[in-house]
């Protein structure tokens, strides 16, 4: 990835917050490396490294710099400058996908050897996989060590570390001083025996629009969507938890707290909660790509910042897809809601709201047919899910960021609309279209799914964040037109992949025909 110097010089004179992330400043007069938003005086120009990568700098012989602390700062956006390849395993490195094993396992899971792997991380990024990764668990202890009272050799293993006497011997090496030594200034977790860390983004944040997506689709017992925060279970290395997420605006970034049990989880957990909440987007660049169109100008400016969710648990996304086929939205809410009190594995947490763990694709592909029917589900759909699950469970089909979605069509019961659907969501890819939707269509004023991918053709590469403006745009119109009627505002998801739509209602039917909105079986409706 080649940066342009004078550029970037340029964004760090100006601490521009759009470029946090995307780029990491050594200064070669204090050895230090930074965000390009730090707040220490700006170096001259000739004391100035630019890097892609934070493990670059680190490879230089940098170290973090303690005011603007590089550990926080967001990832680098699915459309920057990275070679494809590069990017997935970039992505799954931080998640973790290095903790515990090596390279070659991560190359066969993205379809390449590890020669190659290991050349495109190098072309791409300036480093190996083995310092990619190791920098990734480094600036995680570093943020356990200053943001929280962890017991170091705690520190050490949430970080994915396999060792302590490996952790203890790379931070000094790299950081020159001890964890012990950073230690000192650490701050303290809550007595009630929680922790809290954020996660950064970049300007603008629509965060209400995001939260009412999540909140009409909240599944009763995993999920739970407050006036201003998120709260879900959680499952991460065999580890049952929660968070609890809420906005930081003046710092821009999310809080997140979560019990110290599930710490040993943290790369993967903070990995998904990045894609959920859609934190590495490029705001201010699709905004203004996406406002030059003039179909969309006035939905950019009313919701600037708009992201598209992603998915914490990808299995999870892809179950709610075929659910909500030919449904309302109350109505997959409803048989998500049923789904995960019937096959997900109860859990205790601080939240009486919270009770269940989503079902897992080895839970869901032991059912019977039966079983799923109880629930109110079609056989068509019950054997969709069924081989679905199995599909996954046995390396089949792989729902992380990566393959085709023509891998999912070769599941019945998955077509174009649920495949990309799933590409948009659970694999955070900016430029998916499910051009087979039906109000996207009618937006347009297209007929066909042909004639809305050539009407789309000027949003690329953001086509995933257009569709979003637009089923915005029409559950709006929507909500606004059955309030004056009286009727409840809903949204809707329907024709499965008859080209359904998530948010809005087809051809002028109320939105809650096609499924019975009811309670799951002795709870409470929703």
């Amino acid at each position: 990835m080649e940066l342009e110097p004078d550029l970037c010089y340029r964004a760090l004179s100006a601490r521009d917050p759009r470029f946090d992330g995307v780029f990491f400043v050594g200064v070669t007069s204090t050895g230090v490396y930074c965000r390009p938003i730090c707040p220490a005086r700006t170096p001259g120009r000739e004391r100035c490294r630019f890097y892609p990568v934070a493990a670059a700098a680190e490879r230089e012989g940098f170290r973090p710099c303690r005011r603007c602390r590089p550990e926080l700062a967001p990832g680098a956006a699915p459309v920057d400058a990275v070679g494809r390849t590069a990017r997935l395993a970039a992505s799954r490195i931080a998640a973790g996908a290095m903790d515990g094993r090596g390279l070659d396992a991560l190359a066969r899971e993205l379809g390449v050897g590890p020669r190659h792997l290991r050349r495109a991380i190098r072309r791409e990024l300036g480093v190996s996989p083995v310092e990619l990764a190791q920098t990734h668990r480094l600036l995680l202890a570093k943020r356990l060590l200053t943001d929280t009272s962890l017991p170091i050799i705690d520190v050490a293993f949430s970080s994915g570390f396999a060792s302590v006497r490996r952790f203890n011997a790379l931070f000094r090496s790299r950081y020159r001083l001890t964890p012990g030594d950073l230690r000192k200034s650490a701050g303290r977790t809550a007595p009630d025996g929680r922790i809290r860390l954020t996660l950064a983004h970049r300007p603008p944040f629509a965060w209400d629009a995001l939260l009412d997506f999540l909140r009409a689709r909240a599944v009763a017992g995993v999920e739970r969507v407050t006036a201003d925060a998120y709260l879900r279970t959680v499952s991460v290395g065999g580890v049952g938890g929660w968070i609890r997420v809420e906005p930081s605006p003046r710092r821009h970034a999310l809080t997140v707290d979560l019990p110290i049990a599930a710490a040993r989880g943290l790369p993967s957990l903070l990995a998904r909660l990045r894609r959920l909440f859609d934190l590495d987007a490029a705001p201010d660049a699709i905004d203004d790509h996406l406002a030059r169109d003039g179909r969309l100008r006035e939905d950019v400016r009313r919701t600037p910042g708009l992201r598209v969710p992603g998915a914490f648990d990808p299995f999870e996304l892809a179950v709610r897809a075929v659910l909500g086929q030919q449904v309302s939205v109350r109505g997959a809410t409803t048989l998500a809601s049923r789904f995960a009190y019937a096959f997900g594995e109860p859990i205790e947490t601080p939240f009486p709201e919270l009770d269940r763990l989503t079902p897992s694709p080895e839970r869901v592909a032991a059912v019977t047919l039966d079983e799923l029917a109880a629930i109110g589900l079609v056989r068509s759909r019950a054997e969709c899910l069924r081989a679905l699950a199995a599909a996954v469970r046995d390396g089949d089909v792989s729902l992380e960021p990566g393959p085709d979605p023509e891998r999912l069509m070769t599941i019945p019961g998955i077509g174009p609309w649920t495949a990309d659907y799933i590409a948009m969501r659970a694999w955070g890819r900016p430029d998916a279209f499910p051009h087979h939707d039906l109000v996207l269509r009618k937006a347009l004023g297209t007929r066909s799914p042909a004639e809305a991918l050539a009407a789309a053709e000027p949003w690329r590469p953001w086509r995933a964040y257009a569709a979003m403006h637009l089923w915005r745009r029409s559950a709006d119109r929507s909500s606004a037109g059955r309030n004056e009627r009286g009727a409840p505002s809903e949204t809707s998801e329907k024709g499965g992949d008859k080209h359904p739509s998530p948010l809005v209602g087809e051809g002028g039917r109320r939105p809650d025909e096609g499924a019975t909105a009811v309670a799951p079986r002795g709870r409470r409706g929703l």
